[in-house]
């Protein structure tokens, strides 16, 4: 096989990233594209307490192992199957299975600071950075948070406003300056995702 084409997928919480990716599998065999995802390489915290684990600010930098995820994605490119971690939100930390990702002609990274990484965004062929406004993204987090991981309404919020946010202004927001393409997700862009697989499909056969 060769090299396959690595398209990051950025924005900030909530942003609609995953209806993007989503949609942009849709236009290929399930075969063909492989999806990593960034909140999988959270740190593994098992020397802090569950309540210490709370307090950790999730959207800095320093809060991935980002030599563990390039490590990954340069095996991908070379066609090694890898093993993710996975993440667990309920316990902040990441749980004891793994993902296995096989390698194939088309690698998806999806994550708040998918293109912060400089070695990152060296690697890859396609960077797209997904825009939606802050309170859209807000009321999609608070509604995912509290249904789909266990939080509360209060800690949603507190989040949002001690790290969120500012993390959000200071690191995710500067990216967008890094980005092939920048996708609003407050209306249909069925037309842009079309664009854009007909030109992953061109590199494909390039």
């Amino acid at each position: 096989m060769e090299k396959p084409i690595l398209i990051l997928v950025a924005g900030g919480t909530a942003s609609g990233k995953t209806t993007v990716v989503n949609e942009i599998t849709s236009y290929f065999n399930s075969s063909d594209i492989s999806v990593l995802l960034m909140d999988n390489y959270y740190k593994k915290r098992d020397d802090f307490s569950l309540e210490e684990r709370k307090l950790i600010n999730y959207d800095h930098p320093d809060s991935f192992d980002l030599e563990l995820l390039k490590n990954d994605l340069k095996s991908l490119q070379k066609g090694n199957i890898i093993y993710s971690p996975s993440y667990d939100f309920k316990i902040h930390n990441r749980s004891d299975s793994k993902i296995a990702i096989r390698p194939s002609k088309v690698i998806i990274l999806e994550g708040i600071l998918s293109m912060y990484d400089n070695d990152i965004r060296n690697l890859a062929n396609i960077k797209i950075f997904v825009e939606s406004e802050s309170d859209i993204r807000f009321i999609r987090r608070l509604k995912r948070d509290t249904t789909e991981r266990g939080r509360s309404l209060d800690d949603v919020i507190n989040q949002y406003l001690k790290t969120v946010k500012p993390m959000h202004d200071l690191y995710v927001e500067p990216c967008k300056r890094f980005a092939d393409i920048i996708i609003p997700n407050n209306d249909n862009h069925d037309v842009a995702l079309g664009i854009l697989a007909a030109k992953i499909k061109d590199i494909i056969w390039q």
